[in-house]
């Protein structure tokens, strides 16, 4: 089996690893620590971590090409964050 790096493993990879430092360290919003949110914020952040890993595979059964690939899913990080900041 050929496994191939893309933008969307590296970002799921952040994103478990931002999970596990926020149920290791709790979490805190303007260094006011929120004791009974960060479970809670860290099932959060593994659920956007299976979205995306969702959301990597459905790219990856639509392009064949590595280069595509990485076309395709960088173009759609960049809109997700051009949409998040339209929205904040």
């Amino acid at each position: 089996m050929k496994f191939r790096f893309t933008p969307l493993n590296f970002f799921t990879a952040f994103l478990v690893a931002v999970a596990a430092y926020v149920f290791i360290n709790g979490a805190s919003i303007a260094g006011k620590p929120l004791e009974h949110w960060g479970g809670t914020i860290g099932w959060i952040f593994l659920l956007f971590a299976f979205v995306v890993f969702v959301i990597d595979i459905m790219f990856r059964n639509f392009f064949i090409e590595t280069k595509r690939i990485w076309m395709v899913e960088s173009f759609f990080i960049v809109l997700v964050i051009v949409i998040f900041l339209l929205v904040k």
